[in-house]
């Protein structure tokens, strides 16, 4: 199944005093179909993988699969530096989700296409019986490598294949990938901030952070786009960059992100470190930044 529209990448949510409170998922999956969100992408950057324990992340697969809707695809990452723990993860969600993701090892970096194909295809084998995503974000993983090569390798060896979560702008590379095999792969695009440049390449579905919290502005900008009216779709594109801006200004933007969810109704509590956790004044002053560049009509409800 190709995923289509925006696919939220997902907090972790976690009471006060830092704990996961995983019965906060029930609420968060109702708020992300009221704004027509496809899917969730769990466990990934967004959701403070790395600040997590093993545990930890079985359990916020387990309670997702909990509330799993039929209008809400579950991509679960499973990516850690150790195959071992990768391994472990996806035969853990294979009876859970519906897909599994994984990003290169990001401490002993990966140099070669066929490290990372080999690396894939082992943590895919451990849940044969779901679709499998490579998560390309190089920025972060330090795997650098060129996605075109990557599918044309990967495809002959990992049969579970189904895309790449790609987290990177070189559009060049994306487009070669969406037209790989033609379109065999679901190529999600992975760049909040530049969503609009990836229309004219023919871009149909995207996973990040942000549409947790603007999916009624992307989805503006995407009607704008197909009505030929790119200078009001740059324009809203243009707010959604300054949203990231601002809350990075605070302190760092994945920690205030997920602060700002409660302001929008879901309440993802504290962030670990080293992101940032603001206190509830401090998102007053926020409100009015967004409100001062015209943002608060186009938050999500």
């Amino acid at each position: 199944m190709k995923i289509k529209n925006l696919v939220a990448a997902t907090y972790a949510p976690m009471h006060k005093d830092g704990y996961l409170n995983t019965s906060v998922i029930k609420d968060y999956s109702s708020f992300l179909i009221r704004n027509k969100i496809a899917g969730v992408f769990m466990n990934g950057s967004t959701g403070d993988f790395v600040s997590l324990s093993i545990e930890e992340r079985k359990e916020i697969t387990l309670a997702w699969s909990k509330n799993k809707t039929s209008n809400l695809y579950l991509i679960d990452h499973v990516g850690s530096p150790s195959l071992k723990v990768s391994k472990e993860l996806a035969a853990y969600a294979s009876d859970k989700v519906d897909a599994i993701a994984v990003l290169a090892p990001y401490y002993f970096k990966l140099n070669t296409i066929e490290k990372l194909v080999k690396y894939c295809k082992e943590v895919a084998a451990a849940a044969p019986n779901l679709p499998f995503y490579y998560y390309h974000i190089p920025v972060l993983s330090g795997a650098d490598l060129n996605m075109l090569e990557f599918l044309k390798v990967a495809s002959k060896e990992i049969p579970t294949l189904e895309g790449i979560k790609f987290t990177n702008n070189n559009l060049i590379d994306y487009l070669h990938c969406k037209n790989f095999e033609n379109g065999k792969f679901n190529i999600l695009f992975g760049f909040d901030e530049i969503l609009l440049a990836s229309l004219p390449l023919g871009a149909d579905g995207w996973v990040g952070s942000t549409y947790n919290h603007l999916a009624p502005l992307y989805y503006k900008i995407k009607e704008l786009f197909e009505a030929g009216k790119m200078v009001e779709a740059a324009k809203l594109q243009t707010k959604a960059i300054r949203f990231v801006e601002i809350l990075d200004g605070y302190g760092g933007f994945n920690g205030v992100a997920k602060g700002f969810m409660k302001y929008l109704g879901v309440d993802c509590g504290p962030s670990r470190f080293p992101h940032t956790t603001l206190p509830d004044e401090v998102y007053l002053e926020i409100k009015t930044e967004l409100d001062n560049i015209g943002l608060l009509d186009h938050l999500s409800k």
